[in-house]
């Protein structure tokens, strides 16, 4: 029996919001206790040069999944060529009212209404400030909801 299938129920009886959060966590313990194997030289169909930038595999995560930053060097050893953070708004801001992240078991899928709920651009500066110059990051900006489209 796998980890992720004794996990499973546990993390499907949280609401979807509490089990990202509690995975992310686990995630970043595992990392920083030097626990979590190191992925990161896998090759994955190896490197590849696309706008001048040399990626080291093909494999990218899309953003959403560490809005702040706060995770990337530990999703970075999984083997990732390249990580996408955010979407970052100037200021902080809560995002959508709860509930705003829906499981769809039968899909294997989630639907995302979280609306660019995240720390803002100052709390992941400070995040960056140690980034490892090797790790290619996406960051994805997008303005708060207060601000007016002029």
């Amino acid at each position: 029996m796998s980890l992720y299938s004794l996990l499973k129920p546990i993390l499907f009886s949280l609401p979807t919001e509490i089990s990202h959060h509690l995975s992310m966590h686990a995630l970043n313990i595992a990392y920083r206790s030097k626990l979590l194997p190191d992925f990161s030289t896998v090759n994955l169909s190896g490197s590849h040069e696309i706008m001048g930038i040399n990626f080291p595999n093909r494999l990218g995560l899309a953003a959403g999944l560490d809005k702040n930053g706060q995770y990337y060097q530990a999703l970075s050893q999984l083997g990732f060529g390249f990580i996408e953070i955010g979407t970052i708004t100037p200021r902080p801001q809560s995002g959508n009212p709860k509930p705003r992240l829906f499981r769809l078991p039968a899909n294997q899928a989630l639907i995302n209404r979280m609306g660019f709920n995240n720390k803002g651009l100052d709390f992941l500066l400070k995040k960056l400030a140690h980034k490892p110059k090797k790790l290619i990051l996406g960051i994805n900006i997008g303005k708060n909801a207060d601000t007016s489209m002029d």
